[in-house]
């Protein structure tokens, strides 16, 4: 499974300075230096271009800032990273956050294992390493040997390991690379024993998913078509199914699936434990998906299993039986199981029904059914027997998430991670055999002192009554004054829960008395499918309601007033930070909008954006325009409003969300809002080079832009 996700929380904290006689941001202004003050943003000419959306007429006056080869677009860009630099590099007590960064980064990370025969293979990044390292261990406690470094592909740590999968036994490992933050992963494969590559490379294998056969003659993997063989534009769709034998040509390898279908179609490949049945997951979207079986012996084609109705499910095949994981009739899922020969809905048995808590996966492990649930945005996670019988429920460290997890069918032993807001990663086995549970390795953060915080979760109800869940985060003993400084974020889109995460960069907030705010808003998964129908397409705003909610609950509370209130998102996360700057200016003193979604018109034509109509809509459907239009931040800037101060986040290489938004929507603010040139209250611009959406992201290059947005907020939050 790709997960995609993505999303990184940022913020900056401290004690609040109160200067007799002046407010925040006056303090502000006083804190810019004058070579900041001396010029104001570039100008961006407008060249109005009308257009007519099914009889509303739009204006864009900024479309030619979409080409990102255009001369001109580049001389603004030029001019608008100068302006920013100016402001945010004489910005006070930039070293001392650029050297607590860097001590916090250099907290490492920890994968979970991959379990194929007697090896195991996992990824862990430690000091100033710049991009995880891919390991192979013979043997569960046996010794730790470098299999893939991608630090040593590039000097400034801007090729990234994406992903790996071993055979089944281990004898080799496939494994794509990317540089510059793109994704666009190349696969290579190398061989366990020696180290040594093999000839064989496939280029565009973003996300692979790739399923070895037995005897480690081949497999099963998903790629992209090369410019040329389809339609303009559309090789960043029209992702299909090869078999690859080793040695072979990829440009011969035989196509199994996905002629003739949608382009968006997103397919998925894995192997049963005897190598006969291939289960082929196809994504339409977040809501819906079918799965093909392909019976390897038989040679017959791939065949549907599900019903082509508007349902997720997600599949197991061993030992002849399909397990299947849907919310079909259940939002919160359940678990059914069905011979792999027969292919009639009917024939579905349920084996584990719909509970209070929402089921998020399944699979047959050892034997075993393991099953990791979450209950009001916190995991759990439970053992079942193939009949679906609770064997046993296992005790996790505290509130928090498991955020990875790996077994085999032929091993009695389940690896899974788990972390929280103060809880750094730690990697746990357990053994099905003795049911016990082992710490097997884990982050070590000795330069935090996680005992010092406490995290609680409260409820707040939105503008309809709708009860939301909030994690507050801060120093034990804090005092409810109403002006600590707050640094707010949520997401609210994709099916994506936002469960309590170890993000040490929060803890330079959190050291200087900040309070870390996170809003669990619809549109996630929080509670299953019925909560992310809520947010999505003709019901956005009450993710954006819900967000307004969160503001104003902690507000309410005491936690903090509007003058210390920040907020931070990023990719449909930076579409909610345009919602609240362009639907609530006013209750927000600082917003850092990241990778972001900003014209809600045209974003379909860009980068792999069409793959979200499903979840947003598109206006070149009139009334699914109606819904988009009445939010889509760029259309809703109000000349002479005054803004927040803002910090807009793109990179030169996102191939998720086009730095078109991010450029329009600065241009247009800086043009047209009160403070569109303030000194004190400023529209900024960042762009990072040689950098994507955020996957791959070498940590030097996470140090300098945690440093500019922590910055950032200490200045506009008034803080030392």
């Amino acid at each position: 499974m790709v997960v995609w996700l993505l999303e990184v929380s940022m913020g900056g904290g401290g004690r609040l300075i109160l200067i007799a006689g002046f407010g925040v941001g006056m303090m502000a202004a006083m804190f810019a230096s004058d070579d900041a003050k001396s010029a104001g943003p570039p100008w961006a000419e407008p060249r109005p271009v009308p257009e007519d959306f099914h009889g509303t007429k739009v204006v864009d006056k900024y479309r030619w800032l979409e080409d990102g080869n255009n001369p001109a677009t580049q001389k603004w860009v030029a001019e608008e990273m100068a302006y920013t630099r100016g402001m945010l590099d004489a910005l006070p007590g930039r070293d001392a956050i650029h050297k607590r960064l860097t001590e916090l980064l250099s907290i490492g990370s920890i994968g979970v294992p991959q379990i194929a025969g007697r090896f195991y293979f996992y990824t862990r990044r430690e000091g100033m390493q710049n991009q995880p390292v891919l390991y192979v261990r013979e043997g569960v406690e046996g010794k730790d040997r470098v299999l893939v470094d991608a630090n040593q592909l590039a000097g400034d740590g801007t090729i990234a390991l994406d992903w790996f999968e071993p055979a089944e036994h281990g004898k080799y490992v496939a494994y794509g690379t990317s540089p510059s933050g793109s994704e666009m992963s190349t696969l290579h494969i190398v061989e366990t024993k020696t180290g040594n590559a093999l000839p064989d490379t496939i280029e565009r294998t973003r996300a692979a998913s790739i399923a070895w056969m037995p005897d480690n003659s081949g497999f099963y993997y998903t790629r992209y078509p090369k410019k040329g063989d389809v339609a303009e534009g559309q090789e960043r769709y029209n992702r299909h199914v090869f078999y690859h034998v080793l040695g072979d040509d990829p440009a011969k390898d035989e196509l199994i699936f996905g002629e003739g279908r949608d382009a968006e179609d997103w397919p998925s490949v894995s192997l049963d434990n005897d190598g006969r049945m291939l289960l082929i997951t196809v994504e339409q979207g977040w809501t819906k998906t079918e799965l093909f079986l392909m019976d390897l012996k038989k040679g017959t084609p791939p065949t549907r299993i599900t019903t082509g109705k508007n349902f997720l499910y997600s599949a197991s095949v061993y030992n002849g039986r399909v397990y299947i994981v849907t919310n079909e009739d259940a939002p919160r899922f359940r678990m059914f199981v069905t011979e792999a020969g027969e292919y009639d809905r009917d024939d579905w048995k349920e084996i584990i029904p719909q509970t209070g808590g929402v089921l998020k996966d399944a699979s047959v492990w050892g034997g075993k059914i393991f099953a990791q649930y979450e209950q009001n945005a916190s995991s759990q996670l439970k053992v079942f027997d193939l009949e679906g019988k609770n064997v046993m429920d296992l005790p996790l460290p505290a509130i928090g998430s498991v955020t990875g997890s790996g077994g085999k069918w032929d091993h009695d032993e389940i690896f899974y991670r788990f972390e929280s807001f103060t809880v750094a990663p730690s990697v746990y086995r357990y053994s099905l055999d003795s049911r016990s549970t082992s710490l097997w390795a884990k982050v070590d953060a000795p330069s935090v002192d996680a005992s010092a915080y406490e995290v609680e979760q409260e409820w707040y109800h939105s503008k309809d009554g709708t009860r939301v869940p909030i994690f507050v985060v801060h120093k034990k003993g804090l005092k409810k004054d109403g002006h600590n400084p707050t640094l707010l974020t949520g997401y609210g889109g994709f099916n994506i829960s936002l469960t309590p995460a170890f993000d040490s960069e929060n803890y330079l907030w959190l050291e200087r008395g900040g309070i870390y705010a996170v809003a669990n808003l619809r549109g996630g998964a929080e509670f299953g499918e019925d909560w992310h129908r809520a947010g999505m397409l003709d019901k956005k705003q009450n993710v954006f309601d819900d967000m307004i909610g969160a503001a104003e609950y902690l507000i309410s509370e005491k936690y903090t007033d509007k003058d210390h209130l920040a907020i931070q998102g990023g990719s449909n996360g930076g579409l909610l930070m345009g919602a609240m700057m362009t639907q609530r200016p006013d209750l927000f003193r600082a917003v850092v909008c990241q990778v972001p979604l900003l014209d809600m018109l045209r974003y379909q034509d860009f980068q792999i954006a069409k793959l979200w109509i499903p979840e947003y809509g598109s206006a070149e459907n009139p009334e699914q325009f109606k819904w988009i239009y009445v939010y889509s931040p760029y259309h809703h800037v109000k000349a002479g409003t005054e803004y927040p101060a803002i910090l807009f986040m793109t990179a030169d290489f996102d191939t998720r969300v086009d730095p078109m938004h991010a450029k329009k929507m600065a241009a247009l603010m800086q043009a047209s809002a009160a403070n569109g040139s303030s000194k004190s209250r400023p529209i900024l611009l960042r762009i990072e080079s040689k950098a994507g959406h955020g996957a791959g992201k070498p940590v030097t290059k996470q140090i300098e832009e945690f440093t500019d947005v922590y910055a950032f907020l200490f200045w506009q939050l008034g803080m030392k």
